[in-house]
């Protein structure tokens, strides 16, 4: 049962990131945009039946929740604190791989797969971790040509911020290492 340590508000005002003092994953990223795609993790099923909650994402020691809007945050706080703790980190980490940083694409040269990985280096270097301290993440989609598909999860996945600065930002650092390349958020 993993403990909370901390809840931190993330620039997302409808989302909240909870750090927690023992693992739910080895490195795994869990992340689920409703109550269907968390069929199967017993922990996002119990928190998408929380009224009000709209997105999950955890990996390691940190779990975000993303609400409506609606919700009083002093409120449902109260009610995610209780699945959170009864979750099992067992549990969590026998369930099928997650989310990965970068979706393998059949057919791809080994040019564009050493461009990906080279792309996904400075993406662990310096985007994910800020990401991670503000309760979200990324995951690279395709690389096709000079254009490169990313979603955002958990808090990242609705903030503002995400579509323009952020995606500015990462955009910006990707060009020192690939100056035409388009970032594009899907």
């Amino acid at each position: 049962m993993p403990k909370i340590a901390d809840i931190e508000r993330t620039p997302n005002p409808n989302a909240m990131k909870f750090v927690l003092r023992e693992p739910l994953t080895q490195g795994v990223v869990r992340s689920y945009e409703g109550a269907q795609q968390a069929a199967g993790d017993p922990l996002a099923t119990a928190l998408f039946q929380i009224p009000h909650v709209t997105n999950i994402f955890y990996v390691d020691r940190w779990l975000t929740v993303t609400q409506d809007g609606i919700a009083n945050w002093d409120e449902l706080l109260k009610q995610l604190a209780i699945p959170i703790r009864e979750a099992s980190a067992s549990e969590t980490q026998a369930l099928a791989p997650g989310v990965s940083a970068t979706v393998p694409q059949a057919g791809m040269s080994v040019e564009d797969t050493l461009r990906l990985a080279q792309i996904n280096l400075l993406l662990d270097d310096k985007v994910r971790p800020a990401l991670l301290a503000d309760g979200g993440g990324i995951e690279v989609l395709s690389l096709e040509g000079n254009r490169l598909a990313i979603r955002y999860h958990g808090a990242c996945g609705t903030c503002p911020s995400s579509t323009m600065v952020t995606l500015n930002a990462i955009e910006n650092l990707l060009h020192t290492v690939e100056p035409e390349l388009e970032v594009v958020a899907v």
